[in-house]
């Protein structure tokens, strides 16, 4: 169950967001942006209600997660060849497979009636 953290029957809003049980992804980034601009983490920590170190890894897992997607490359040539490979092992695959059943067969080398 998530308690909102606008609840209108708090006195203040430190008082309603320390009793927020699950943080959704959107008020844990609002929290980090103001870490990330230079708040004090233990100003925001005593008006959220949470724990430094919850703040610092929230802090820590966006940084993490901004670095990732700056690494991404956008038409690496490398990712394209990667594909290809892998529909070629694909089709690779599925002709052996063909090839096996039709070498279990009676008759592997036969392909039809003989024209003489």
């Amino acid at each position: 169950m998530e308690v909102d953290a606008e609840n209108p029957k708090c006195d203040t809003k430190a008082e309603s967001l320390s009793n927020v049980k699950r943080w959704s992804a959107k008020k844990k980034s609002k929290v980090v942006l103001r870490l990330i601009r230079g708040e004090s983490l233990d100003s925001i920590s005593r008006e959220v209600g949470l724990h430094t170190y919850i703040l610092e890894e929230w802090r820590q897992r966006a940084l993490e997660g901004i670095e990732s997607s700056l690494k991404i490359r956008e038409n690496d040539p490398l990712s394209d060849e990667l594909d290809k490979a892998m529909r070629r092992i694909g089709e690779l695959s599925m002709e052996n497979e063909l090839l096996k059943v039709r070498c279990r067969s009676k008759n592997p080398l036969r392909r039809g009636r003989s024209k003489r």
